[in-house]
């Protein structure tokens, strides 16, 4: 069995929330809307191209970042598809690589996996990886569960029945160390649409 290069990441996160397949699949699918529901991680998207009706084919151009002081750029296209079950995306950027997000109806809950196996090609996260690998490990682990606060939240959100029940629900985690984020200019960041993979 080959070792995984010391910038090679593989994370599978699972979830579980009282919903349906077709609610989960609209939310998570939905990728410019990441950052009002989790804006934690997501600062900025673009959808460079929006692809077929289903999402394949469509092409995201992302600004992120976890609990450390750092951000990423990279762009992702969705390179399958399986509605409502999920979808796989491919990574290039901060980040080479896939995920995977696959959507299982269990009763009243759905069973959500996604499972990320990436490159960190950022200049910090390759060149220190030997230091950063477990760091950068946990900094996933926080934006996962921000992600599950906020999927929660946002399932509360759209059950609400009336705006006053609606504005009793509390706003989802906001990003960490926001002095230390400098979108600048987006347009100068951006791979071309035919760069992805």
């Amino acid at each position: 069995m080959p070792r995984m290069a010391t910038n090679d990441y593989h994370f599978i996160t699972q979830w579980r929330v009282q919903s349906t397949l077709d609610e989960v699949n609209e939310i998570i699918g939905n990728a410019a809307d990441l950052p009002r529901w989790w804006p934690s991680v997501y600062l900025d998207i673009k959808v460079l191209e929006p692809g077929q009706p289903n999402g394949l084919g469509r092409v995201v151009s992302l600004f992120t970042k976890g609990w450390l002081p750092y951000t990423l750029r990279w762009q992702f296209k969705v390179t399958e598809v399986n509605t409502p079950h999920g979808f796989r995306l491919d990574a290039i950027g901060d980040f080479i690589g896939r995920g995977i997000w696959t959507f299982e109806q269990d009763g009243d809950f759905v069973n959500i996996t996604y499972d990320w196996k990436i490159s960190a090609e950022k200049g910090l996260l390759k060149t220190f990886s030997f230091i950063m690998k477990p760091i950068f490990s946990r900094n996933h682990e926080w934006a996962m569960a921000r992600g599950l606060e906020s999927l929660a939240l946002e399932l509360r959100r759209r059950r609400a029945r009336t705006a006053e029940e609606r504005a009793r629900i509390p706003s989802p985690p906001q990003p960490t160390f926001t002095r230390t984020i400098k979108p600048g200019n987006e347009a100068a960041n951006t791979i071309t649409p035919n760069a992805v993979l």
